[in-house]
């Protein structure tokens, strides 16, 4: 009985978190009418919505800026991946951490550190009378910045894939007298083929759902894409609900087709070890090569955290961008401004605190029951009930956003969360649900298959069974997992601009309306604390994950 309340409470939070905003946006773009409460004219918005001469540049320029950087990173990330794998490099761990930063880093604070380094009069021109204000501001500018802060996703899954299967099986075929070359073409590239493909494609799905970096670079350079575009749909009076939920919909096409892709692609193939578990890293030597390997590496790693963090935290601390890189302009009043009364920082840092640990706490839990449900308990319906928690993880933000709205901007709900803080946490929560179900799932799968029974056996309830043996041995998955969503809800920005309600800011938004209203120096101090508190929580899930597997 207890696990079938335990069933029926999970199926409906997943309800209310997933399939009812994507269910309303589906029905808004069947029936133009449906947010005034009609169901009359079915079908009829889709053909003005196509005919929109912004479509075709819409879908483009999302379609051409995905696939570039889909495949930079790989550019980037494949030969940064098997130098990783392969090779015994200096201070390996280092290198990890460098190249997770950008990941780390909001898309939009990177595009806006950019900015101020490449610009006309940028830090860039003014140290050495460069000028690169042409390439960033345009379709080019735009794939080099979202590469920069989304190849690390190449980079980690061809690394992880090459690090746990070694590379026994090359060895033997250079035994047989295979040259390098040969035993990397026929043997290892095939094996990390799979990875790959799921990195690239993971790129692709990351870029198409991008907002940040298209608003605030494509404005200038005439590059639209489909999240701007619904947002603009959303923004601009008179609100175009059929509309935003159409593109929403070509969005969410063009994001599954991307997923259907790695599936095909990859499908059930997995790169194992021979023993089935990840063998410690016999790399191989580089000898002289270490030298420029170890300096391409560094200057990535330059290139992708250095330039654009320097960018940041020079800026947090200058008292004017007018008066240039000179110590004379070098003030902490920005920082002594976050933590004023008088300002707005404090009390938006302290909203995205507070909803990032609510959406930590929800998603643990509810992660927690999703994973034990499907992998422990097993129930009926399993794979729906985990389809539905890891669809969030293919739905750009933007359209979770305007899921939501659709779904509790209605007069008939006695109680709705919209136009209050409850809808940035129900935002959260549906997009960063994954993260803990993943996670959890993972640790499930080690565990041995008779601890429960065994406490059944001896009179533990289900639900007894889930809290007294289950939970203690998944906790720290399930913390780092929480800690990770405590990370990225933290400075989460597209739901935040579309839902937060007046007089409500986090910490994304204080920032993105600092640089509309020109106050770009506390806007950026906000950024360096925000992206230090967000390492500072990697750091602590890495080391926990860590433990857990020295255990």
């Amino acid at each position: 009985m207890k696990q079938k309340l335990i069933t029926l409470t999970t199926v409906a939070l997943l309800a209310i978190l997933v399939a009812l905003p994507l269910l309303f946006i589906i029905l808004q773009a069947i029936f133009p009418q449906f947010s005034a409460g009609s169901l009359s004219g079915a079908l009829t918005g889709i053909v003005p919505q196509f005919q929109d001469p912004q479509l075709p540049a819409m879908l483009g320029g999302t379609l051409w800026i995905a696939a570039g950087v889909a495949l930079l990173s790989a550019l980037i990330g494949l030969p940064l991946g098997v130098m990783r794998g392969l090779f015994n490099l200096p201070v390996p761990r280092l290198w990890d951490l460098i190249f997770l930063i950008p990941f780390l880093t909001p898309p939009y604070i990177a595009a806006l550190s950019w900015m101020l380094v490449l610009q006309t009069n940028g830090y860039l021109d003014q140290l050495t009378g460069i000028d690169l204000n042409n390439l960033l501001f345009s379709r080019s500018g735009i794939v080099l910045v979202m590469t920069l802060n989304i190849f690390p996703v190449v980079y980690f899954a061809v690394s992880r894939s090459l690090l746990a299967s070694g590379q026994r099986l090359a060895l033997v075929a250079r035994v047989h007298g295979a040259t390098a070359w040969r035993a990397f073409w026929h043997i290892t590239l095939p094996m990390v083929a799979p990875a790959l493909a799921a990195g690239m494609l993971l790129a692709f799905t990351l870029a198409i759902e991008e907002y940040g970096v298209p608003a605030a670079l494509g404005t200038r350079s005439g590059v639209v894409m489909m999240t701007v575009g619904i947002e603009k749909k959303l923004a601009d009076w008179p609100i175009d609900l059929p509309g935003a939920s159409l593109l929403s919909m070509v969005l969410i096409v063009i994001a599954l087709t991307g997923w259907w892709l790695q599936r095909r692609l990859v499908g059930d193939k997995e790169v194992t070890s021979v023993t089935g578990k990840p063998t410690e890293n016999m790399g191989a030597t580089l000898g002289i090569v270490v030298v420029p390997v170890v300096t391409v590496m560094a200057l990535t790693g330059f290139l992708a955290v250095g330039l654009p963090g320097l960018s940041m935290a020079v800026t947090g601390v200058m008292s004017t961008l007018s008066g240039g890189l000179a110590w004379n302009n070098v003030t902490p009043q920005h920082y002594l401004a976050l933590f004023s009364q008088q300002g707005d920082a404090l009390s938006a840092l302290g909203t995205s605190l507070s909803l990032a640990l609510g959406a930590s706490l929800i998603t643990g839990l509810l992660g927690l029951l999703i994973s034990w449900l499907v992998v422990v308990r097993q129930i009926k319906g399993r794979s729906v009930l985990d389809a539905l928690s890891l669809l969030p993880a293919a739905l750009p933000g933007i359209v979770v956003g305007v899921g939501l709205i659709l779904l509790w901007n209605r007069t008939f709900w006695p109680v709705s969360p919209y136009n209050t803080w409850a809808i940035l946490l129900l935002s959260y929560c549906c997009l960063l649900m994954p993260w803990p179900v993943r996670y959890i799932t993972s640790a499930l799968r080690q565990l041995g298959g008779n601890l429960e029974p065994a406490a059944r056996v001896h009179g533990a309830s289900a639900l007894q069974a889930l809290r007294f043996i289950v939970m203690p041995l998944v906790f720290p998955a399930m913390l780092a997992a929480m800690l990770m969503v405590f990370a990225i809800a933290s400075r989460e920005l597209v739901t935040s601009l579309l839902l937060s309600p007046a007089g409500t800011q986090t910490v994304a938004v204080f920032i993105w309306r600092q640089f509309e209203q020109g106050s770009v120096g506390q806007g950026m101090a906000m950024a360096t604390l925000t992206l230090l508190t967000g390492l500072l929580l990697m750091l602590t899930a890495l080391a926990i994950m860590q433990r857990k597997g020295r255990g």
